[in-house]
């Protein structure tokens, strides 16, 4: 997604739509914030390596969930923290009540339209816009932006924890394992 924002008039006419909006057909508010994460990285205002994102470049982005992806790493955060962080802010839900007025995306539930699955086929068709804004990450060659938003890591922390308890679980059932795990239960107090 290049810097300026290009419209894209695909499909049944009306109202032009822009990559996020085409992103929020395709895969909702994750795959808005996460075709906002890669066009920033591609960019060079982001770095992503180790599912950690940083501010790296000076640009202030035009689009409004560019901003909000910007605003929300001022440091270095992890990506699962910025998905939550966006994906129900005020941004990507003015988003999604332009894609409501226009037909694309019913209301209540947020989900595509007809309407909004034939536009949405009418731009890849085209070839307009990046594979990952219609397929997600899944579509980016091999590498770290790739890597870092697929891979669902836990709280900081939370691993080497996990691995102390089973290192103590393991060492519990150690001690159990070398009498077999079975108790003698004493004498069968027999009968005359």
């Amino acid at each position: 997604m290049a810097r300026e924002h290009h419209q894209t008039g695909a499909g049944s006419g009306g109202e032009a739509l822009d990559p996020y909006e085409y992103a929020y057909l395709a895969g909702g508010e994750r795959r808005v914030v996460e075709s906002a994460i890669i066009s920033l990285v591609e960019r060079g205002t982001l770095s992503l390596q180790a599912a950690r994102l940083r501010t790296i470049g000076a640009e202030l982005p035009q689009h409004p969930v560019e901003r909000a992806v910007i605003a929300a790493c001022p440091r270095s955060k992890r990506v699962q923290e910025v998905f939550e962080a966006l994906e129900h802010c005020d941004e990507v839900d003015e988003l999604a009540r332009r894609l409501v007025l226009l037909g694309l995306v019913r209301n209540w539930r947020r989900r595509t339209t007809r309407a909004g699955r034939r536009r949405l086929a009418a731009a890849a068709a085209e070839g307009s816009l990046p594979p990952y804004v219609l397929e997600g990450p899944a579509r980016l060659d091999p590498g770290p932006v790739r890597y870092g938003l697929l891979v669902d890591t836990g709280p900081d922390g939370l691993g080497r924890t996990l691995r102390r308890m089973g290192k103590a679980l393991d060492n519990e059932s150690d001690h159990h394992a070398a009498d077999g795990g079975f108790s003698c239960g004493g004498g069968g107090g027999g009968a005359d």
